[in-house]
């Protein structure tokens, strides 16, 4: 363990982190603490509002950085934990920060705050940074520490800067805006938050090592087709309900042409990890990428350069067992497509057109990754998602044909929430482990919420 004074540094490993913000006993005229991390550009940055990890929003769509809850020792210390992989940061990200606010007081009226990082793989604790009496007095918003690129690798930085004007003045050094008063969503669909790692006194062991999937090639079960999907007889579906690529031969969505135009689809059969290429002419645009699998362990595709390097993010990420699940590639049409997969087990890999995507113009269901069609009017979305493990997350993000990606909702376990969509056509990209349901409701005239407007930052719904 390395004790380290504000300004100072040292390099952390490449592995998973977990990082604590620890405070003394809490009670009465002790104020409470949200601890959030930002995960800035080479501008110092924030891109957009998805680049906040907080209470409300409590992953980033990446997974690189998550909040996993707090825990409170018998001594009456309490620590809020987060998770940080740098090997899944984006590569337009060159720090993760770690802040806090105050609600109910001033950082000067918080005892015994303090920093710690600990190897998720090891339980070594690589990093204590312990803030001074003298640098915490009157602020409501503080800057811990950071976690930066260096050499191509990663160090961590003792920051210790408060701000007295709290969230607004930390918010406008870092390229987003509190919003304090906005209106809530109508519910919080992260439910309950995972159990918190104990308190640094008993590191959190490594994770278990994931199971073994069965060796038996993926076989999708045809089953009813979901509502609001119009089919033709006897078109295979998958558990989704969705229609297998390669099954139709016309359009069912309203999504304009130039988003990918009509291509045969073509498939791969494969065992383990494997980089496949697809030699068969792919035009330029959006790409389906269903994945069929039978078993239960971790099947993670990626995307890849000329070079056979990855892009991000993951276009499927699951753990799920026996499921035929989605996810979306914008093929550059210059050479073949590749991606990487990182799986055990046989499986089965499909390319096909958008043209075949559900439309979501009425109630639509599934179970697990999926991607849907979206070109009317602006709407509300409900969502719903169910799922008792701890670790279970759900992430809804759209793309625009200009490839710019939104972030509309996180959430985890089981939960329901309603967000913003504004008009026009785009993608809706699913990432779970889960069954779920999407209903678009028309909204009033008078409606002038933003796209995937989130709960207020820091703002703890209760």
């Amino acid at each position: 363990m390395t004790q380290i004074i504000k300004g100072g540094n040292l390099p952390v490993p490449g592995g998973p982190v977990r990082v604590a913000v620890v405070r003394g006993a809490t009670g009465p005229g002790v104020p409470e603490i949200e601890t959030a991390a930002l995960l800035l550009d080479d501008s110092g940055k924030v891109r957009d509002r998805s680049d906040l990890v907080f209470y409300n929003q409590r992953a980033h769509s990446t997974g690189a950085v998550r909040l996993l809850g707090n825990a409170r020792g018998e001594d009456g210390r309490t620590a809020d934990w987060l998770e940080i992989d740098p090997g899944r940061v984006e590569p337009e990200v060159d720090r993760v920060l770690i802040a806090a606010s105050c609600e109910g007081g001033t950082f000067g009226e918080v005892p015994g705050l303090y920093l710690e990082a600990i190897s998720t793989a090891t339980g070594e604790r690589l990093v204590v940074y312990s803030v001074d009496d003298d640098d915490a007095t009157t602020e409501t918003a503080y800057v811990l520490g950071e976690f930066y690129r260096r050499d191509g690798g990663w160090k961590f930085r003792a920051v210790g800067q408060g701000y007295d004007s709290g969230l607004p003045g930390l918010a406008a050094d870092y390229g987003f805006t509190v919003e304090q008063d906005e209106e809530e969503p109508e519910a919080v669909g992260a439910g309950a938050p995972p159990p918190a790692p104990a308190l640094p006194e008993a590191p959190p062991p490594a994770p278990p090592l994931p199971g073994e999937a069965a060796p038996h090639p993926a076989e999708p079960h045809p089953v009813e087709p979901a509502a609001g999907v119009d089919l033709p007889a006897g078109t295979p579906v998958s558990k989704t309900g969705a229609p297998l690529l390669g099954t139709l031969t016309r359009r069912i969505n309203h999504l304009p042409t130039d988003f990918g135009p009509d291509f045969p689809s073509v498939s791969y059969e494969g065992k383990g990890e494997d980089i496949v290429r697809f030699d068969a002419p792919i035009p330029a645009g959006f790409v389906v990428v269903e994945v069929s699998r039978v078993g239960e362990s971790l099947i993670d595709l990626t995307a890849l350069d000329h070079r056979n390097r990855d892009k991000s993010p993951s276009v499927i990420h699951s753990w799920m067992e026996d499921f035929t699940g989605r996810g979306i590639v914008d093929h550059d049409g210059n050479g073949p497509l590749r991606l990487r997969v990182r799986a055990s087990g046989e499986w089965r890999i499909t390319l096909g057109s958008v043209a075949v995507l559900r439309d979501l113009s009425e109630r639509l269901e599934g179970v697990g990754p999926e991607v849907l069609a979206y070109s009317g009017p602006a709407v509300d979305l409900a969502i719903r998602h169910r799922n008792s493990r701890d670790d279970a997350w759900f992430r809804l993000e759209g793309i625009r044909r200009s490839a710019s990606r939104r972030q509309l909702y996180t959430g985890y376990k089981s939960g329901r929430s309603t967000v913003a969509l504004t008009r026009g056509a785009r993608l809706l990209v699913i990432a779970c482990d889960s069954p779920w349901s999407i209903t678009p409701r028309e909204v009033t005239p008078h409606h002038n919420r933003r796209e995937g407007e989130v709960p207020p930052f820091w703002k703890r719904l209760r």
